[in-house]
């Protein structure tokens, strides 16, 4: 993107199953839904953003996203120089309703502004307004070691897998020690909370797509509605019907009861193409 300016916002809607393919960009990355539920997967990490988080990804990460639910993607492309003081690793960034307003107002401005300009005060006030302290954890640390990928992978794929590390050391061929010294080691966490963690973002990306609670509590691995229902309340504070009620509740009332003006509009940029690639798509 050969813009002069600091920030460009781009708006992007897509379907639910939307799949955008591994890319990266010149500029980070400060991506929004005002809609919808994306989950974001980079080499270390898998990240799920419901309603009031976004997520910042420094320029030149690859990431590839997919969506569940109705998307409507609101992203900043921000210049390195300008976020010199910005974390140079992915984060959760919660999103208030005013910096949610601003996000979607950006998208109605010119993408090429002057210098001093209304458009540049909005933009740089939203970087002013960026926070990264998170209290809920929303992200799974993705293990280096082939016999941890392979699990990672088999995991994701069907979340309800209730082998133990014992019977994982069958299939990946170590034993079930070391494979719990090697989750420790590269996650930071014990099999046991990191395969908890991994369900728990699959069963947000189900909410967001809209699936009844009872079946997401068996595709992701529980035995009984109650058995989940107490975990999640856990983990985030609420139970699972609750969760996308009370993060939209935040927006109802005053401006942040607006709809998105640019919903459902195809300005100029926010193509396909200007949308994975406002940087590049990786080279095969």
């Amino acid at each position: 993107m050969g813009a002069p300016q600091d920030v460009i916002a781009l708006a992007l809607d897509r379907p639910d199953g939307h799949r955008i393919p591994l890319h990266w960009h010149s500029r980070a990355q400060l991506l929004y839904a005002s809609a919808g539920v994306m989950t974001v997967t980079t080499a270390s990490g898998v990240w799920v953003l419901p309603p009031l988080r976004a997520m910042w990804i420094p320029a030149r990460t690859e990431h590839h996203i997919r969506a569940s639910g109705p998307l409507s993607m609101r992203t900043l492309y921000i210049k390195p120089d300008a976020a010199r003081d910005f974390p140079p690793s992915c984060r959760i960034v919660s999103v208030s309703p005013l910096l949610r307003e601003l996000i979607v107002y950006s998208m109605t401005l010119p993408r090429l502004y002057d210098s001093g300009s209304h458009a540049e005060r909005v933009m740089m006030l939203i970087l002013e307004l960026i926070r990264f302290s998170d209290p809920v954890p929303l992200d799974l640390p993705i293990p280096r070691d082939r016999r941890l990928r392979t699990i990672f992978d088999e995991l994701s794929a069907n979340p309800s897998d209730g082998r133990t590390l014992e019977q994982w050391g069958l299939r990946v061929g170590a034993t079930g020690r070391t494979l719990s010294r090697l989750f420790r080691a590269e996650t930071g966490m014990s099999f046991h909370p990191w395969r908890q963690q991994l369900r728990l973002l699959e069963a947000l990306r189900l909410l967001g797509r809209g699936d009844p609670i009872t079946n997401i509590a068996i595709d992701v691995g529980y035995s009984s509605l109650s058995a989940f229902v107490s975990v999640f309340r856990k983990s985030l504070g609420v139970t699972p019907g609750k969760y996308f009620r009370d993060e939209a509740s935040a927006f109802s009332g005053g401006l942040a009861g607006r709809a998105d003006p640019a919903a459902g509009t195809r300005r100029a940029g926010t193509a396909e193409g200007c949308g994975t690639g406002a940087g590049e798509k990786k080279s095969s």
